[in-house]
C-alpha cells in the first residue's frame, strides 16, 4: 500500500491515480509493489540481476505499459535493468519515469538502464518523466540510460522530461537505426534551478538505408544551475538527421551545447543548430496577460521555449568522407534586466570551431 507522498510522486511521473489498463509494474524503494500483465504484454522479473523483461507480442495494437519507479527512503541507492522486446508490427505506448522524495541528509539515487529491441515495422512511444522533492539536505540523483535497436521500418518517439527537483543527473541515450527506413525521434525537456547540474549525452547512429532522426532538446536553466548537452548523430548510409538544441538561461546559470554530426556516406544528409538565450521581458509580459502567475509562466516557457536564434550551425550534406560539424556554445548568464533580450549567439560551420 502506497502512502500519500508515494501516491503524489506516482501521479507526477506517470499520471497514475489508480491502476490503468494494460501491463503495469510499480517499483517502490527497490522492490516490486504491484504488477499486472495483459493478454499481449508480459512482464517478468530477471533472474540474473535486478530488473524486468517486458515482452510485447507481435502486432499488439494500442496498448500501454506503465513501469514507474518511486524512491521515498532517504539515502537509498537503486539500480535496475529493464529490457523491452517489441514484436513485429506492434504499436504501443510505454510510460516510465522516476520520482525521488528525500527528507534526509544522505543522497538518494536511481540508475535505470532501459534497453529496447524494436522489431520490424513496430512503433513505440516512450514517455519518461523525472522529478525530485523533499526538504532534506541529501541530493536527489537520477542517471538514466536508454539504449535502442531498431529493425527495418521500426520507429520510436521518445518524450523525456526532467520537470524539477533533481540535483544531479547524467543522462545517456543511444539509438541504432540498423534497419532500412527506421526512424528515431527524441524530444527532451530539461529544467534545473539552484545549484543543480545536468549532463545529457546522446548518440544516434543511422546505419540503415533511408533511416531518419530528429533530435530536439529544450531546456531552462535558472539561478546557479548548470547544463551540458552532447547530442551526436552519425550517418553511415543514405539517411537524414536533424539536431536542434534551444536553451533559456536565467539568473547566473551556465549552459553548454555541443552538437556533433558525422557523415560517413555520400548520401547522408545531416544538420544541426543550437541557441542559448534568455526569454525577453515582452514574452514574460504576454504570458502574464494570459493569466499566468510568475511560476506558471516559467513552466510555460519551459514547455514551449522561445529564443531568438543565431545563425544555424549547419553541416548538411556532408559530401565527403568523415565530414564533421562540431559547434560548441557556452553561455554564462547573469540577467538583471528582464526587458532586454541579450542572446549568446555564434555562427558555426562544418569543420570549424566557434570563437567566444
Amino acid at each position: 500500500m502506497l502512502n500519500d507522498i508515494q501516491k503524489s510522486i506516482l501521479k507526477t511521473v506517470s499520471d497514475m491515480t489508480g491502476i490503468p489498463d494494460g501491463a503495469v509494474n510499480i517499483r517502490l524503494d527497490g522492490q516490486k509493489a504491484f504488477r499486472q500483465n495483459s493478454e499481449h504484454i508480459q512482464i517478468v522479473s530477471k533472474t540474473d540481476k535486478d530488473g524486468i523483461d517486458i515482452r510485447i507480442a507481435p502486432f499488439t495494437k494500442s496498448e500501454n505499459v506503465h513501469i514507474p519507479v518511486v524512491l521515498s527512503r532517504a539515502g537509498f541507492h537503486d539500480m535496475v535493468y529493464n529490457d523491452f522486446f517489441v514484436g513485429e508490427g506492434a504499436d504501443v505506448t510505454i510510460v516510465a519515469g522516476c520520482g525521488i522524495h528525500n527528507c534526509g541528509d544522505c543522497d538518494s539515487e536511481h540508475d535505470g538502464i532501459h534497453t529496447f529491441y524494436i522489431g520490424k515495422n513496430a512503433k513505440v512511444h516512450y514517455i519518461e518523466k523525472h522529478y525530485g522533492e523533499g526538504e532534506g539536505t541529501g541530493k536527489r540523483i537520477l542517471n538514466p540510460q536508454t539504449i535502442v535497436y531498431l529493425e527495418e521500418g521500426a520507429s520510436i518517439v521518445m518524450d523525456t522530461s526532467q520537470i524539477g527537483g533533481v540535483d544531479d543527473t547524467k543522462r545517456y541515450t543511444k539509438c541504432e537505426a540498423n534497419g532500412a527506413n527506421s526512424e528515431v525521434q527524441i524530444n527532451e525537456k530539461l529544467l534545473t534551478a539552484g545549484d543543480q547540474h545536468a549532463v545529457s549525452e546522446m548518440d544516434v547512429i543511422l546505419n540503415g538505408a533511408g533511416a531518419r532522426t530528429r533530435v530536439v532538446s529544450r531546456s531552462v536553466a535558472k539561478e546557479q544551475s548548470t547544463q551540458v548537452f552532447y547530442p551526436r548523430v552519425q550517418g553511415n548510409a543514405p539517411c537524414f538527421g536533424h539536431v536542434s538544441c534551444d536553451s533559456i538561461i536565467m539568473g547566473a546559470a551556465k549552459v553548454r551545447s555541443i552538437p556533433e554530426i558525422s557523415c560517413n556516406h555520400v548520401d547522408a544528409t545531416l544538420m544541426h543548430e543550437a541557441a542559448i538565450g534568455k526569454i525577453a521581458g515582452e514574452q514574460l509580459l504576454k504570458l502574464e496577460t494570459l493569466g499566468l502567475t510568475p511560476d506558471r509562466r516559467q513552466k510555460e516557457a519551459f514547455a514551449r521555449p522561445t529564443v531568438s536564434r543565431g545563425r544555424t550551425a549547419d553541416a548538411g550534406g556532408g559530401r565527403g568522407e568523415n565530414s564533421r560539424g562540431l559547434p560548441a556554445l557556452t553561455c554564462f548568464g547573469k540577467i538583471h534586466n528582464k526587458s532586454s533580450l541579450n542572446l549568446c549567439k555564434l555562427s558555426c560551420f562544418s569543420g570549424s570551431y566557434p570563437i567566444y
